[in-house]
């Protein structure tokens, strides 16, 4: 029957396992090793090459050396002085006799290099690991750059990877193989480590995740174009850069925009498409436009810039230019707002006097304002021609119908008999008439009946 582990051993476990990862993180990183007929200059300095310890009497050492392909013929004597070590000495170095060699080497010169302090990112999802680290000087010959990869935490030997130098870009590039189905959320160690002849020097270990190091190339083809009658607008379109399959992951993107007299920049965050309406810009100037990418869920960090786009707003062809030059009055202030400056002109001194010029303003003459001043005229006439016709018609009528007499137009009514007399005329007893002979008196109260 086993025996269960005692106290002591279970405190040295945790103790072994970290041994075991500073073991796997702890890399050499000493001066290579240099073989038996190399001798080490260092930059700068003097050296002093020996044919031999001692040389008969009587005899004349020929130095001779060979480098980057080409020989040539050195002082004589047994020592060979060089001053001011440049890389341009290193080479092979031999001193002989006649036609018998005595002695052969080869000299490298080089210095201590450079602390790495190295960067790592990745262009997409599907693309490998790239680290690297810049040089301000070129490394010597026979320097070797490595890089080392393990996961954090896990007791496991690391990847060793060799890198590789650049001298156009002037840094050291090492690439990470990542196998499919890689967890982007696991932690990974780098180790970097640059040596030569004179020395080595490790860099700082590094702590990355696959995610954190998403970095995507610049968006590719920005233009920026002028909409029509929109003297305010611009169109800025680009594309997704060829290392990014937008079939599977999306980008969002940062624009970011400004007329040439300014020297800040307005910015656009949030865009998912590819193009932006920009419509805030300045009239007639030209305006400097870039764009970068990041991964759509924020992972990572934002691409570079891409290269500088540049368009102008549309301008009515028919308006006449200012004899000016082109000139902006709208500049930033310190407050990030915009003042208004005069053009430059307006301050030259003449030659006759050397006096200040005023400044004279031309009115710049447009057939648009013609054109609508013109119909606004034009309509406002006959507006008041309709006018004065309509009142002058109504005006007549009223006069005619002023100037018309009472009774035209009017029929007197005719009484069918004659009106009865009214009461305080008719006498409610007739007047006695005088007497006459019978027959007229008769005659007449009949003739009084009657016509009552």
């Amino acid at each position: 029957m086993a025996r269960p582990p005692g106290p002591l051993l279970l405190l040295l476990l945790p103790l072994r396992f970290l041994l075991h990862l500073a073991g796997a993180a702890g890399r050499p990183c000493g001066p290579a090793g240099l073989p038996r007929d190399t001798v080490l200059g260092r930059l700068g300095a003097n050296i002093t090459l020996t044919c031999q310890d001692e040389v008969p009497a009587n005899t004349t050492v020929l130095w001779q050396v060979e480098k980057q392909g080409a020989a040539g013929q050195l002082a004589e004597g047994n020592t060979l002085l060089l001053r001011q070590l440049r890389y341009e000495d290193s080479g092979h170095y031999s001193c002989s006799v006649g036609s018998h060699l005595l002695r052969s080497l080869r000299l490298l010169v080089a210095e201590p290099p450079e602390t790495p302090q190295v960067s790592c990112y990745r262009r997409s999802h599907d693309k490998d690991v790239l680290c690297e680290w810049p040089q301000q000087k070129k490394p010597s010959l026979g320097t070797r750059a490595m890089l080392w990869v393990r996961r954090r935490f896990v007791a496991e030997n690391a990847t060793e990877q060799r890198c590789r130098y650049f001298s156009k870009a002037q840094k050291f590039v090492c690439r990470l193989k990542v196998p499919p189905g890689t967890d982007d959320t696991k932690s990974l160690v780098v180790s970097t480590c640059v040596s030569n002849g004179a020395g080595g020097s490790a860099g700082k270990d590094k702590i990355i995740t696959l995610s954190s190091v998403l970095r995507p190339d610049p968006p590719v083809n920005v233009t920026v174009q002028a909409l029509e009658k929109a003297p305010q607008r611009l169109q800025v379109n680009w594309s997704y850069p060829p290392s990014w399959d937008p079939r599977f992951y999306w980008l969002r993107f940062q624009v970011r925009y400004r007329p040439e007299p300014a020297q800040t920049f307005t910015e656009v965050d949030q865009v998912m498409t590819t193009w932006l309406d920009i419509r805030d810009a300045w009239r007639g100037t030209r305006h400097v436009v870039q764009v970068r990418a990041k991964d759509e869920f924020g992972h990572g960090t934002w691409s570079e810039w891409s290269q500088e786009a540049v368009g102008t707003p549309w301008t009515d062809p028919w308006e006449f230019t200012s004899e000016m030059e082109p000139y902006s009055s709208q500049v930033p202030t310190e407050d990030g707002t915009y003042g208004v400056t005069l053009h430059p002109r307006l301050f030259e001194e003449d030659d006759t006097n050397g006096s200040v010029m005023e400044s004279s303003t031309h009115p710049v003459a447009s057939p648009y304002a013609f054109l609508v001043t013109g119909g606004s005229l034009l309509l406002g006439i006959a507006l008041f021609v309709g006018i004065v016709v309509r009142y002058r018609q109504m005006w007549w009528t009223s006069g005619q119908e002023t100037t018309k007499p009472e009774a035209e137009g009017q029929h007197m009514l005719v009484p069918l008999s004659l009106p009865p007399p009214s009461l305080s005329d008719t006498p409610l007893l007739p007047h006695p008439a005088p007497s006459a002979p019978g027959g007229l008196h008769t005659a007449q109260a009949d003739y009084s009946s009657s016509g009552q």
